[in-house]
């Protein structure tokens, strides 16, 4: 099983553990499959479904604001090529201030 943890800690060194607990279980079943567990920022689909999926049906954000913290988010892990999925939905809840809701 991926350290997802440590992969969250390369872009915020004090990432709560529980926190990242609560994504994984979140996320659950797609964490099993290599293509799902990633993010495609580049994909505008991908981009969208993580708006609707995450962003606004999870935490509550939707439109610009919603978009904002993708694109921050996006630009954050532009350097790591297999983008994990858990790590850059903690960073868009980070971004979003949402962090305490989960």
């Amino acid at each position: 099983m991926t350290d997802y943890l440590a992969d969250v800690q390369k872009y915020d060194g004090s990432a709560d553990e529980a926190v990242v607990n609560k994504i994984v279980r979140h996320l659950g079943i797609a964490l099993r499959n290599k293509d799902s567990s990633l993010v495609s920022a580049s994909d505008p689909k991908e981009r969208e479904r993580v708006k609707e999926k995450w962003c606004e049906k999870k935490l509550g954000v939707s439109g610009a604001e919603a978009d904002a913290a993708i694109a921050a988010t996006a630009t954050a892990m532009a350097d790591d090529r297999s983008k994990s999925r858990v790590t850059f939905y903690y960073l868009v809840a980070k971004n979003l201030g949402k962090l305490q809701t989960l």
